[in-house]
C-alpha cells in the first residue's frame, strides 16, 4: 500500500464517522422534539371518554365478500 491510499482510506473513515455523529444528533433531537409532543397532548378525562354516538351505532360490521 502507498501513503496515498492510507490517507484515502483514512479521509473515508472520518468522513463516515463525522456522517454518522451527525446522524446521532439529529435523531436525538427528533426523539427530543416527538416526546415533547407526546407530554403536550392532554389526558383525557371522564367527560371525553364518554361516546358522543348513540349506543345502537358501532355494533354491527357489514362485511361483503
Amino acid at each position: 500500500m502507498n501513503v496515498g491510499n492510507i490517507s484515502a482510506l483514512t479521509a473515508e473513515q472520518t468522513s463516515q464517522a463525522v456522517g454518522l455523529a451527525v446522524f446521532k444528533s439529529a435523531l436525538k433531537i427528533q426523539e427530543q422534539a416527538a416526546m415533547q409532543l407526546l407530554e403536550a397532548i392532554p389526558s383525557p378525562t371522564s367527560a371525553q371518554t364518554v361516546a358522543s354516538n348513540p349506543p345502537h351505532l358501532g355494533q354491527a360490521v357489514d362485511v361483503r365478500v
